[in-house]
């Protein structure tokens, strides 16, 4: 059974250490979304990428901006 693909926002970190700092913020402000690997189309540091739904791109960006998270890139695909 396979996911609908949908337009999402992702972004990307320099470390993981900064990717589970994302992962920790998103979660105690109740952000929809995830850590996964980084898709084969895209590079990254550290090889984990946030993805959230794209309707959900200023909330993520505020969260990135409250928790001083580092990013190396912020993209929107069709995943």
């Amino acid at each position: 059974m396979f996911r609908e693909k949908r337009q999402r926002v992702l972004v990307t970190f320099p470390t993981t250490t900064q990717a589970m700092k994302m992962e920790e913020a998103a979660r105690l402000g109740g952000l929809e979304g995830r850590l996964i690997p980084v898709p084969v189309q895209i590079s990254a540091g550290c090889g984990m990428a946030w993805i959230s739904p794209l309707e959900k791109r200023e909330e993520v960006l505020a969260c990135i901006r409250r928790a001083k998270v580092e990013t190396e890139e912020i993209y929107e695909m069709r995943l």
